[in-house]
Formats: structure tokens, sequence, C-alpha cells
């Protein structure tokens, strides 16, 4: 059942204004389209019934896409299980890396180019701090958020790091500061700052286009890099379920839509200025989706990295030391009754029946459109 307000909505009422006034590519568009027809007959579905009180329900297909807020809650059950296959049982640090904002303006001009310095200076920054205090390879869980509370561009990379590393001699080695911290947070804004505004320079210069931009470099180089570290975890399935939290994020959730008029959206975001107060915003529709379309990955694009010891590279070494769990075979439906609590077979309506397939409904064909098209069909 559809929420009362959803970016869906969104997309169908002011999608027209949208593209007129920012004529976004065809992948945007693409997007967008898959949102706005997630669980719509569009996308087909099917019928069932009953076998306890005979009532008939229908189910439409989901989009599937990574943007879309309907269609995360069991990717992220699965994944948070998933992954505790390369998980290494032993504490672990959340470490937040932000950028200034003045950044921005470099960044869309070649978002992917941007997000993969970021990735890389990150792990950069750690990897070497993880040879110098400790003398071993560390590792990380890197995940890529692209905004802030309020739709705006604001590109940072959660990590989830071990309190473990290996050694010259291969072998498995504790690290951190009696379990309270790994590094020096002064030495990781400074080392990190240092890392990615090379990195920058590097890429603009190849490209020709440092002189445009030297100003925005020296403003960021001027100021003091957030990066933010939080207590360890003792317990590494809690790590888990911590870290699925942001993984599977979008840059807003339905459940933070209040208002949708003929001009506007309202919205709540966290004021974190304002000790986190719960407010609403108000933005036009037109201004909303330019917002929330800048948080559109490319495609293919990998926003959740395995580093180190916590890659495949280092499998068999980490093998006797992660958390490991003898899965049986199972179907996709019942693997979601069992991680989430979601019968798909079970009645909606008498919670006592069975479902059965009755009929599969096709999806909608349209004709062939060109790509601009493609957000009316």
């Amino acid at each position: 059942m559809r929420e009362n307000n959803e970016v869906a909505h969104i997309i169908e009422r002011f999608a027209d204004e949208f593209i007129k006034t920012h004529q976004p590519n065809s992948w945007v568009l693409r997007n967008l389209n898959a949102l706005r027809l997630c669980r719509t007959a569009a996308l087909g579905g099917h019928k069932d019934q009953c076998d306890y009180c005979g009532k008939v329900h229908i189910s439409y297909n989901s989009c599937g896409n990574r943007h879309c807020p309907k269609c995360q809650s069991a990717r992220q059950a699965f994944w948070i299980e998933d992954v505790s296959s390369r998980i290494v049982d032993t504490k672990y640090f959340h470490i937040v890396f932000t950028v200034p904002e003045e950044l921005n303006k470099i960044c869309i001009t070649d978002s992917k180019i941007f997000y993969n310095l970021l990735f890389n200076s990150v792990w950069t920054s750690l990897r070497t701090l993880g040879y110098s205090y400790y003398g071993v390879e560390t590792g990380a869980i890197a995940v890529l958020h692209t905004w802030g509370q309020t739709l705006s561009l604001h590109p940072h990379i959660h990590c989830l790091v071990p309190a473990a590393g290996i050694d010259i001699l291969g072998n498995i080695k504790k690290i951190s500061q009696k379990g309270k911290y790994l590094y020096p947070q002064g030495r990781i804004c400074i080392d990190f700052r240092s890392v990615m505004m090379k990195k920058i320079k590097n890429h603009l210069k190849i490209k020709g286009i440092l002189s445009k931009y030297q100003s925005i470099i020296e403003t960021a180089w001027s100021k003091r890099w957030g990066v933010y570290i939080e207590p360890s975890f003792t317990d590494a399935e809690y790590v888990i379920k911590y870290l699925g939290n942001y993984t599977h994020r979008i840059a807003i959730s339905n459940s933070r839509i209040q208002k949708i008029d003929k001009e506007t959206v309202g919205f709540y975001y966290k004021d974190y200025m304002d000790k986190s107060k719960r407010k609403l915003i108000t933005l036009s529709g037109v201004e909303f989706l330019r917002r929330f379309c800048l948080h559109i990955l490319l495609k293919g694009f990998v926003k959740v990295r395995y580093y180190g010891i916590l890659s495949n590279r280092f499998a068999k070494l980490t093998a006797m030391h992660r958390i490991t769990k003898v899965k049986r075979k199972e179907t996709v439906q019942e693997r979601m009754k069992r991680l989430i609590g979601y019968d798909v077979y079970q009645c909606p309506y008498c919670k006592q029946g069975r479902m059965h397939r009755i009929e599969e409904l096709p999806r909608i064909r349209s004709p062939c459109v060109t790509p601009e098209q493609i957000i009316h069909l």
C-alpha cells in the first residue's frame, strides 16, 4: 500500500516543470521514471487468492532501483547477513570523513571522478596510519553518502574500521590504544586533507582547469576538515547491523515527506546545529527534484567498498577470525520472513490462509520514445 506522500507523487506532479527548467540527462530521467512507476500496474504484477477466505489480492512489481524509498528494506536485511562472511571478529570504530562545502563546485563537474577520489583518499589515509602506528595492513568497509538533511550536496564517507590488522608475517594483530581509539583525530584530519587535495589538484591539472578552481582549492585547504570518530563497538554482530543502517539509505525516505501541494513540498529534517531538533522545510517541487537528482549515482557506480583485511584479497588469511554462519538453502520469500518478519504468502486480509498465485499481470508496454520523453511513460 502506498503512503500518503511519496517521492513518486512528487515526480508525477513536478516532473514536467523540472525537465523544462533543468533539462536533466537521460540517466536521471530513467531513474525518476523507475521510482514513479514502482509498485504500479505499469510494471506488471500478479493476482493471488487466499485458500482460507477466498479473497483476491493484486501485487505490483517493484522497480528495484537503488534510489527508490520503497525497495531497500529487504536488500538491507540481505546485505547485513551476507556481509557477516567477511567481518573479522574484533572491535570496530565508526569514522566519518567529510569535505568542505566549497569543493561541491568541483564535485558537480564530474561526480564520478570526485567520489572515486574521495574513496581513494579515505583508504590511503587509513592505510598509511595503520602502517605508521601499528605496522599492519588494516581494513575498512566504506559507504558513500552524498546528501545532507535538507537534500543539499554533502559528500561524505562512513567507515567501519576494525581494531585489527595483518602484520608483515601474515599474522592477525589486535590494534588500538587500550581499545579507546585508533589514531589521533587531528592527525587523521591533516592526512586526509593533504591526500584529498593533492589528488584533486592532480586531476584538475590533467584536465587543464586547475587555474579555474584555484581560489576554491585555497579556501578548502585553509579550513579544518571534519573527521568524526565514534567510540569502539565491542560486538561484531552489532557492527554489521549498525552499518546496515547506512548502506541502503537514500537521500530521503517517504516517511519524512509531510505535505505535497500544487507548488511546494514540505519534509522533515534534523537540524544538527540545533541539538538535532526535528524541523520542517518547504521547497518548491522543482527545487526538491533538483536536489534529489543531485544524489542519483551514475550507472554501475559502487557505493559500498571493502578495503584491506575486509577485502577478498585477504579472505584466506582472515577466514579463521571471521563471524561465520551455516546457511541453509532457502527461497527469497523464506529469507524475507526470517530476516524482516514479512511473510509474502500470508493472506493480508484474514491472516490465516495462504496466498496462491492465480494470474500473472504483464507489464504495460509503451511505444518507443526518445530518452527525454521517458518520464511521461
